[in-house]
Parts: structure tokens; sequence; C-alpha cells
């Protein structure tokens, strides 16, 4: 088998698991089918690209322009999870 199609499922599903840790509040949410089934949709992207790059010679220009375009989700939501609460004023 192919080491390169595995790799792109690998990082596809990593994707999926960053996308479920970043958006849970709690442990519970990481334990429900939802989460369960984006990282496996994360997996079945990675499979779909591989495909499309590798068979039909998608161009990898396009997929960086769906990174950045996600990218700023990406990051937008990391900062509003682990921003610093501001201090409560005792006055």
């Amino acid at each position: 088998m192919d080491l390169t199609i595995i790799t792109f499922i690998f990082l596809g599903l990593l994707g999926g698991v960053a996308h479920v840790v970043i958006d849970s509040e709690k442990w519970e949410d990481l334990q429900k089918f939802s989460s369960f089934k984006t990282a496996i949709i994360g997996a079945i992207s990675g499979v779909v690209y591989f495909i499309a790059h590798s068979n039909y010679d998608f161009p990898n220009a396009f997929m960086t322009i769906v990174a950045g375009y996600f990218g700023t989700d990406f990051l937008k939501g990391l900062f509003e999870k682990y921003k610093a609460k501001k201090p409560q004023s005792y006055y």
C-alpha cells in the first residue's frame, strides 16, 4: 500500500481531531458522536484530496487558498477559546 495515501488520511484525521479539540469546552464534548464524526470526516477529506491530487492533478495552489480561508476561522477559534480574561475590578 502506498505510504502517501496513509499520510493524507492521517493528516486529514489530525485536522479533524484538531477541530474537535478546539471547539470543545469540556471533556464530555470530546466523547460525543459528533466529535467522532468530525474526526472521521477529516480522514475522509484526506482520502478525497489524495485522489484529487494524485489522479486528477488537482492543484496545490487551490488547496492553499482553501487552507488560508479556513485558517482565519481556525485562528479566531483558538484566540476566542484561550483569550485572557479581564481581571475583576474591586472598586
